[in-house]
């Protein structure tokens, strides 16, 4: 049986005993692995905090894009589609407000695309006008997360958003969640 790496039998000790206590089998250490996934999980939650909830109808990123999970709903689906048409685009301050089909979104021009594409609001909504858009609360597919200022969207519990770790980036698939503290959390009827 391989040693675990020094730090890895601090952190695991306890589990990895109880794992061979009931599979009555030795349990192999991979020394490359095993550092890595102990940062990840370790440091996963605390960088990201707050309310955010994806479901088990989560869609995935492929290279990039959004795939919808099976059983995902028509609207579901196309607002993914629409997302993806847009997703890598600049941020333009404005941007489609004045075009609908720009060269670049700001985050109500991006979220107001998706869901002008997905078939849920016609023509474009400044990010205050989400305060009111739908019902209240987080919905069961799409969740609009708006404020004074900014707005974005988590479809099928991945967040769509124009802001970067750093700074406005353009519309893009957030890999990580973030926090809805100081948003009001609306959804369309029936998502």
């Amino acid at each position: 049986m391989r040693e675990p790496p020094e730090q890895a039998k601090d952190i695991d000790a306890l589990s990895c005993e109880c794992y061979r206590r009931k599979n009555s089998q030795a349990v192999t250490w991979n020394p490359i692995l095993l550092p890595a996934i102990c940062v990840a999980l370790s440091s996963s939650c605390a960088r990201h905090g707050g309310d955010y909830r994806p479901d088990s109808a989560t869609a995935i990123l492929v290279n990039g894009r959004a795939s919808a999970p099976k059983g995902a709903p028509l609207v579901v689906k196309r607002a993914i589609t629409a997302a993806n048409r847009i997703h890598g685009m600049p941020y333009k301050w404005g941007g489609g407000h004045a075009q609908l089909n720009d060269w670049g979104y700001d985050c109500s021009g991006a979220t107001s695309y998706v869901l002008r594409n997905a078939g849920l609001i016609q023509g474009q909504m400044p990010s205050r006008g989400f305060l009111r858009y739908g019902h209240r609360g987080h919905g069961d597919w799409i969740t609009v997360c708006a404020r004074k200022g900014h707005v974005f969207l988590l479809i099928a519990g991945l967040r769509f958003d124009t802001q970067g770790t750093y700074r406005q980036d353009g519309p893009r698939w957030r890999p990580y969640p973030r926090s809805t503290r100081g948003y009001i959390l609306r959804h369309p009827e029936g998502l």
